[in-house]
């Protein structure tokens, strides 16, 4: 693997139970490279990504992710692993009980952090960031479903990851809301975080070109926009 190389894939294997779904994926993605990651449903993509980052297990093939081997990671690794990364999911996965200052509160103290001044520091600064520094005291279900994603990336970034892993982060969202999600993801991607981005919405792809990796018919492929059905 390149010093560059944030994931580097030989040869694996994708399950989704104990079907395999994906087979034979050779990537890499390197430090601050942007990537969309297509294909149908039931295509690969949501169970790739959980391979990643470790939510499933790798059975077959070598993966390395943030230098860690995750064909030998331990289960006492996976924090560690996860803090390298920035994870992004499409039903947002917030603490409902919980103002949006209090969600990104609980997960720097789950991973690590002690100091309240620092602690708060960074919660304004990843807010400011995503355009919710208003926001801090407003629960869930105050804010609208772009805001809300808008919180989990905030999250995300609490721990200056490496790359950020979003499944589907559009794909509940009307189409304008999409665009300025993905503008935020391309904001992100040019301050130098690597992203890879699963998603079903190919006319962001023919707005926003960028490198493609493509689940189809059991396998990863490289695709050009044009390649892509519309």
């Amino acid at each position: 693997m390149t010093s560059r190389a944030i994931i580097h894939a030989k040869e694996l294997t994708v399950f989704h139970g104990l079907r395999p779904v994906l087979q034979g994926v050779n990537f890499v993605v390197n430090r601050g490279e942007f990537a969309f990651l297509v294909g149908e449903t039931g295509s690969g993509k949501t169970s790739l990504l959980k391979t990643l980052y470790a939510d499933l297990p790798l059975k077959a093939g070598e993966v390395r992710v943030a230098d860690f081997d995750l064909g030998a990671i331990k289960k006492s690794e996976i924090p560690l692993l996860r803090r390298k990364l920035g994870i992004i999911f499409q039903d947002f996965q917030l603490l409902t009980d919980r103002n949006v200052e209090e969600n990104l509160w609980f997960v720097l103290k789950a991973t690590g952090w002690k100091k309240e001044k620092a602690m708060r520091q960074k919660i304004a600064d990843v807010l400011m960031k995503v355009g919710l520094a208003w926001a801090s005291k407003n629960k869930a279900h105050q804010l609208s479903g772009g805001e809300q994603q808008r919180v989990t990336i905030a999250r995300a970034l609490l721990n200056d990851p490496l790359i950020l892993l979003a499944d589907e982060p559009t794909g509940n969202l009307d189409p304008g809301v999409a665009r300025g999600i993905l503008d935020l993801f391309l904001e992100i991607n040019r301050g130098g975080t690597a992203v890879l981005m699963a998603t079903h919405n190919y006319n962001l792809l023919e707005e926003y070109p960028n490198r493609v990796l493509r689940c189809h018919d059991g396998a990863l492929i490289e695709s050009h926009q044009a390649d892509v059905p519309c």
